[in-house]
């Protein structure tokens, strides 16, 4: 199959490439730099420069690679396009990856629709966003929260547009989990090892992690099944921060996270960092495994720690 993954550079697309080349299909990749375009060669991808804010940029490099199926992982979230990792202004951090979720899943679904292409697999996100009410883990048939009024507003809609325009087309979101693996722990381990990531109040919230390899191969079964709706790629084992925190401490040879209340992680971190600390809402996978056949390499983040920061 001949298959389109704009955004073939991020830490997802590195991983997705090459597996989707394994599996005998022929793959265009694009980057946003001409820097990168012998990383997507050594992949095994044919590597295209796209603009995904840019339609006719957008179409060219659709209509010129003729694909039977696209796959949309732009983000603009790294250290390179965004800055350092900062909950407490979300809005901010995430205003790249906002338009790419709006105005860029806008832009491949209309050179989807120009080219014929009706296999079409989204981006979604879905790891301590689930909505607040009820238990503490989600299906895909509850929404992500809206975090109204929150700096996470604005990336909660985005996410939300790409899920009703998606499925509107004809499409599949895949809600992954908080990636995890390589070229994705350091952003994650640098503050914990400097006791910089507390667990705040009683670190109740829930959150679910997927490794990039397992959320990689979800994602070749969703194109190569032609999926249509959303689905949880997540591991098997949502969990509490006051779990999953320390034990990534202690994988990572880090002291035990310190423990600050709500009140003194507020004005320190934010809203939404203490949203998820204390609130969040992890999903289940089972409609991936059972629709998709998805097996997991690494079925619990605990294994996952282990191996990638041994």
């Amino acid at each position: 199959m001949r298959v389109f993954v704009a955004g073939g550079t991020g830490v997802l697309g590195r991983r997705l490439v090459p597996q989707l080349v394994a599996r005998g299909h022929q793959v265009t990749a694009t980057t946003t730099s001409s820097a990168k375009l012998g990383l997507l060669e050594k992949l095994g991808a044919e590597a295209v420069v796209m603009d995904g804010l840019d339609a006719a940029s957008v179409g060219e490099a659709v209509a010129k690679a003729r694909p039977e199926a696209i796959v949309h992982q732009m983000t603009a979230i790294s250290v390179a396009h965004a800055g350092k990792p900062d909950m407490k202004h979300m809005d901010r951090w995430f205003a790249g990856t906002n338009r790419l979720r709006t105005e860029g899943t806008d832009h491949l679904l209309a050179a989807a629709e120009a080219t014929g292409v009706t296999n079409f697999v989204a981006q979604g996100y879905g790891a301590w966003n689930g909505i607040r009410t009820g238990g503490w883990v989600k299906t895909e048939q509850d929404p992500v929260d809206p975090m109204t009024g929150t700096p996470a507003e604005p990336g909660m809609a985005a996410i939300r547009h790409v899920e009703d325009v998606v499925v509107k087309a004809g499409g599949a979101v895949l809600r992954y989990g908080w990636f995890y693996g390589p070229g994705a722990m350091e952003d994650l381990v640098e503050p914990v090892r400097k006791r910089q990531f507390p667990v705040v109040g009683g670190g109740d919230g829930y959150c679910s992690w997927v490794h990039l390899d397992d959320a990689a191969s979800a994602t070749v079964l969703a194109v190569e099944q032609q999926a249509k709706g959303v689905f949880d790629i997540v591991d098997d084992e949502p969990v509490p921060a006051n779990v999953w925190l320390p034990y990534l401490a202690e994988s990572a040879g880090a002291k035990r996270p310190m423990r600050f209340p709500t009140w003194l992680a507020r004005p320190l971190a934010g809203d939404v960092a203490v949203m998820m600390m204390t609130e969040g809402r992890g999903f289940s996978n089972a409609k991936a495994k059972r629709e998709l056949g998805w097996e997991l390499r690494y079925p619990s983040w605990r294994q996952g720690f282990k191996e990638e920061l041994a």
